[in-house]
């Protein structure tokens, strides 16, 4: 924070990429301020992700900067764009104050085009029933539910419409076996739940794949959710939920390493085809 300007995480990744473009031309706060006729200070908050961009200010700098790849400066636009759009929606999840610090995250879940998510531990909250998720938050807790634990599951099963509409999320999950195997409450949440898998990956704009026993090792101790808003790569900024707190990676080195784990984690998982047949089996045997 700062004063009446907020930072934001689609701010932060592209004033980052202001930042770069800036040190790699060999100039200095000054000269992009003299290039927009404005002070320092704004080009701090620029480069931090205080404030909202204004497409003439990115063309300006980017002709200082002498970018000429097009498509590069397109990115830059359009992920200026859906930051202005995301600071101005008064989206439904600022209703659910039990979505606490994931309000973010789901903020930014709902203007994303596309979400590759790696999950050695449970089910991602994308694909998960009510049942499911109601068991999930009751056995991080040492209390018993309360109506705000009740909001945050309506909350999660609310996210699932971004699945949905004429402009639905992409979104390609990766689960360890043990997800699947793991009974999370009764049999019958367990069944309900994976069939639930098997009817959502009918959608075309969802993928399911399964990560046997004994397949790999690599990323085995944290998930990952890498969001993209243009085509992936881009600008993606990488999630992750570790105990007690949540992380984001936006630089660009970092949240691509992340996108190149994930992607080495889905090569060496089951085909779709074969993931689903895995599942089929694993309901007949509950």
């Amino acid at each position: 924070m700062l004063g009446n300007s907020t930072s934001s995480v689609l701010g932060r990744r592209l004033g980052a990429e202001l930042v770069k473009l800036r040190t790699a031309a060999g100039l200095t706060q000054t000269h992009a301020a003299k290039a927009l006729t404005s002070s320092i200070t704004k080009v701090t908050k620029m480069e931090r992700g205080w404030v909202p961009m204004r497409d003439p200010d990115i063309r300006a700098l980017c002709e200082l900067y002498e970018v000429r790849d097009a498509s590069l400066i397109g990115g830059l636009l359009e992920l200026a764009r859906i930051d202005r759009e995301r600071r101005k929606a008064k989206g439904w999840w600022n209703d659910y104050a039990a979505l606490g610090a994931m309000q973010e995250y789901v903020a930014l879940e709902s203007v994303a085009t596309a979400a590759r998510s790696w999950q050695p531990a449970f089910i991602p909250g994308l694909l998960q029933t009510p049942a499911y998720a109601r068991t999930v938050r009751a056995n991080n807790k040492r209390t018993a539910l309360s109506e705000r634990d009740e909001e945050f599951v309506t909350a999660r099963v609310k996210r699932q419409e971004r699945l949905a509409g004429d402009t639905p999320l992409t979104f390609h999950a990766v689960l360890y076996e043990a997800v699947l195997r793991n009974t999370v409450g009764s049999t019958a949440t367990m069944q309900a739940q994976l069939e639930h898998l098997l009817t959502v990956a009918e959608k075309p704009n969802v993928v399911i794949n399964v990560l046997p026993f004994g397949s790999s090792t690599v990323g085995l101790n944290c998930p990952i959710t890498v969001l993209s808003f243009a085509e992936l790569g881009a600008m993606d900024v990488v999630y992750m939920e570790v105990p007690f707190t949540q992380l984001w990676i936006e630089g660009g080195e970092g949240a691509a390493k992340h996108s190149e784990l994930f992607e080495a984690i889905a090569r060496r998982s089951l085909d779709e085809s074969h993931s689903l047949a895995f599942i089929r089996d694993l309901v007949k045997d509950l």
